[in-house]
This record gives structure tokens, sequence and C-alpha cells, in this order.
């Protein structure tokens, strides 16, 4: 998180707002009531939205093993550019096989 929010990022763990044992249902839940994007390496996120037909939150599932901390930190500041618009209108997005 240090490195999202030391570059200007408003962003939280799902720890840090109490929600460590939520369901992916209940991340949602909470992201959409927030406005927030939720990045997961689970591919129950994006299952969640299509069941449901909905739009948002905006998902980004990152498919990169052993990805963690400030490598994934690092990806998404590198790839942000990229789906910043997208991710905005409510997307569901699938990172893989992307080299730092």
């Amino acid at each position: 998180m240090a490195v999202l929010t030391g570059a200007g990022w408003d962003a939280v763990h799902v720890h840090d707002v109490g929600l460590s044992r939520a369901t992916d249902a209940q991340i949602l839940a909470h992201a959409r009531k927030d406005g927030r994007t939720c990045v997961t390496l689970d591919a129950d996120f994006h299952a969640l939205l299509a069941v449901a037909n909905s739009v948002s939150p905006s998902v980004i599932r990152i498919r990169r093993e052993g990805l963690r901390g400030e490598a994934l930190a690092k990806l998404l500041l590198t790839i942000a550019p990229q789906i910043e618009q997208q991710v905005r209108q409510g997307a569901m997005t699938l990172i893989s096989g992307f080299r730092l």
C-alpha cells in the first residue's frame, strides 16, 4: 500500500477497513458504496459481477503467480494509464503476462 499511497493513490487494503474475513460479495458491495476499484488475484470477483449483470465496482484481476506487495503496486502504477478510462467507466480488467 505504501507504494500506491506514496504515488498519491487513495488505496486501502480490505484488512484496513475491517473486511479481512468478508466474502467476495461483501467486498464488492463495500467497494461499490465507496466508489472504489477492487484489485484481486481471485477470479470470483469477475464472476460475481457477471452473474449480477453489474458494471460496478470496477475490478482489476491480476493473473501472475507469486506477485505480491510492492511488485503488485508497481505493476498497477505501470498499467494505470492504459486502463484508467475503462476503469472509471466500470470495467472487468484482466492483467496477465505483463512484464515489468
